[in-house]
């Protein structure tokens, strides 16, 4: 069965990535952004996205097999990392002269992203296997940044309720914590949650 698309957008979802300001990015020197945080190979290709209201640029590395796959299925699309694809859409909601942290979850990795006054101050991914992983990273980002569980606000995405083990312990030790919620009609039509599948559909 063949459908026809006005446009493909890919959303390519990975911890091969790291960010750099865009007043020192260099466009030919990509692989040295990478180094210090991602093995690398000499074959592998890297990519860039340009987030130009944060004015940094996220440097990561593609699935390029996905990619040349859908090149050849579907013509010419345009991609991007999910990270990218998150804080497009982080930095477009109400912005708040105090840090918020916004946790995005994943089975087996979250992102933690960090803002103030719609600027970027801390933003990384990490692995967890159990739901303590996953609180004693939360809780290193808020000590590293100085942000007082007791005061803080700390807004979820993506694949967590509040029945998992991860959202409860969470929620004994930051005593703010809430869900973003989105007024897309496609989460009603399809009976999700506003904040799952928040990079997709968000």
């Amino acid at each position: 069965m063949q459908y026809d698309f006005d446009s493909i957008e890919v959303i390519h979802e990975n911890h091969l990535s790291t960010t750099a300001p865009t007043e020192y990015f260099d466009k030919n020197s990509l692989a040295s952004y990478l180094d210090l945080s991602v093995k690398i190979f000499k074959n592998d290709f890297i990519a860039f996205d340009n987030i130009e209201k944060l004015a940094i640029h996220n440097i990561y590395i593609p699935y390029v097999n996905i990619n040349n796959y859908l090149f050849n299925s579907f013509g010419e699309f345009e991609y991007k990392h999910h990270q990218t694809v998150l804080l497009e859409k982080l930095i477009k909601l109400p912005s708040k002269d105090e840090k918020l942290m916004y946790v995005n979850v994943s089975k087996h990795h979250f992102d933690v992203v960090v803002l103030e006054a719609k600027k970027l101050i801390f933003l990384n991914s990490f692995n967890y296997e159990t739901k303590e992983d996953f609180i004693y990273y939360i809780l290193f980002t808020a000590e590293q940044l100085e942000l007082n569980p007791e005061k803080f606000n700390l807004l979820f995405s993506g694949a967590i309720s509040e029945e998992s083990d991860v959202y409860k312990i969470t929620y004994q030790f930051i005593r703010n914590v809430d869900f973003l919620k989105n007024t897309n009609a496609i989460f009603k039509s399809l009976d999700l949650a506003q904040h799952t599948n928040y990079t997709l559909l968000g």
